[in-house]
């Protein structure tokens, strides 16, 4: 885009939404971080960028974030023009309830690296979330395929809940300079400087956002809408990649809500990437589907695929490690439980998210807006079912993520099989069930769209 042709008197209400959401936004930061509950306060935040996208994602677009306008800008998705004036009242937006929530409360808190993190970490930690924070909403709420959808609201606030609890304790979760600004500026007289650090590595993330959506829906630049085994490569790769970082790290953080965080982080991604790749983003899962039949994905791509998911684990393992200075945990039963239990948690769970997965999202009649968040809740009821049994795996990427990991802290590597074998078994009797309960599946008729 050129530049922006609208009336003067039609922009200033989106300047408008712009200020009151990333107000609402960085109010709540405060509020919560000041006097809210520890457990709770991701979701809070979560929660309150997500009713702000919908009540004014009509307005503005709801960026609510500098490094959002600039994703969008390098995307070419908004005039640069508007980049700019958003960004300004982003950020005026952010020190004002700054002062606000500091006012309203009588103390502040200063934005800086969690105890025993330095800079590199906490850096690292807002590169990565707002990467995605910036991603998710490139492929929800622009991408062309996805025009139309209902869930952009809760993909884009629900990466906060993700990273907010993985990442918190290195880095505070900001993910957004008009957040880092805010906090930095409503602390002045304690502690200032930390803001302009983060924001060069949130900005860094929203670049690399706004370039991996172009490789990823190359339809987006002109490209063929049929997407190549490269491109959809790239897309499991970031899915399985977000997926197991966010395990390591709220493990490693010890998280009030590391399940909710981890199967957020799921839905997410699917959302995001659903149409692009499929989103399995778990060796299992393409296991079912190729079990399941129906031509919905060759042997092939099914062998690259889970190749380049299991890489895609080891590469995030390898990173959470990294963050939290060689830290690493072991895949095996939690204490008191043994291995048959851990077996069979495993294969009930993985079966749930495999038979789930094949009932929404690869039938002839997909969900069309409710697929991530049932996807995600798997993750969700079998981590906090399971969890003290086995860990709540469910996935060979996360297994072989973890056991990769734990190898360098006398951990066995060979428990990786050991857990792959049983989600194996929950993929196959998943496959099994989805024939015999989805008959008029095998009949000729309409394609599933998540294919």
């Amino acid at each position: 885009m050129a530049g922006d042709e609208t009336p003067r008197d039609q922009r200033y209400p989106r300047y408008i939404a712009e200020f009151v959401g990333t107000w609402l936004l960085v109010f709540t930061v405060g509020c919560n971080v000041l006097s809210g509950s520890p457990t709770w306060a991701a979701t809070s935040i979560a929660c309150v960028l997500m009713v702000s996208i919908y009540a004014l994602g009509g307005v503005s677009g709801a960026n609510f974030n500098p490094a959002v306008s600039l994703s969008l800008g390098l995307a070419g998705k908004i005039p640069w023009s508007e980049v700019g004036i958003y960004t300004l009242t982003q950020l005026v937006a952010g020190v004002t309830a700054g002062f606000c929530y500091s006012l309203l409360l009588g103390k502040t808190f200063n934005l800086q690296p969690g105890v025993g993190f330095g800079w590199w970490e906490a850096g690292l930690v807002e590169f990565f979330y707002t990467f995605m924070l910036c991603f998710v909403v490139l492929n929800v709420a622009t991408a062309e395929k996805n025009m139309g959808n209902q869930f952009y609201g809760l993909a884009i606030g629900f990466v906060i809940i993700a990273g907010g609890y993985a990442g918190g304790n290195i880095s505070g979760g900001a993910f957004n300079p008009a957040v880092a600004f805010g906090i930095d500026f409503s602390s002045l007289g304690v502690g200032f400087g930390w803001a302009f650090l983060y924001t060069g590595f949130e900005y860094l993330g929203a670049a690399m956002a706004a370039v991996c959506f172009g490789w990823c829906r190359p339809d987006e630049r002109g490209g063929s809408p049929d997407y190549n085994l490269a491109t959809r490569l790239l897309s499991e790769f970031l899915g399985t990649f977000y997926l197991v970082l966010t395990v390591g790290l709220n493990v490693l953080g010890k998280s009030p809500a590391p399940v909710f965080s981890i199967g957020s982080a799921l839905m997410c991604m699917i959302y995001a990437l659903g149409n692009c790749s499929g989103a399995h983003f778990n060796p299992a899962v393409t296991l079912a589907i190729l079990c399941s039949g129906r031509s919905k994905c060759s042997f092939s791509d099914g062998a690259a695929y889970m190749l380049t998911q299991i890489t895609g684990g080891i590469f995030a393992a390898c990173m959470y490690c990294a963050l939290h200075h060689g830290a690493s945990f072991p895949l095996e039963p939690g204490v008191g439980h043994s291995w048959l239990a851990a077996g069979i948690a495993e294969v009930v769970y993985t079966f749930v998210l495999c038979f789930v997965v094949l009932s929404v999202a690869t039938v002839k009649e997909p969900s069309a807006d409710m697929f991530g968040l049932a996807i995600g809740s798997c993750v969700t009821a079998g981590g906090y079912a399971i969890g003290a049994v086995s860990g709540g795996s469910l996935n060979p990427a996360v297994s072989f993520g973890i056991a990769t990991s734990s190898v360098m802290n006398q951990g066995n590597f060979f428990n990786a099989f050991l857990y792959t074998f049983t989600e194996v078994i929950g993929a196959g009797l998943a496959a099994f069930v989805f024939r015999v309960t989805r008959p008029s599946e095998y009949s000729k008729g309409l394609k599933g769209t998540f294919d």
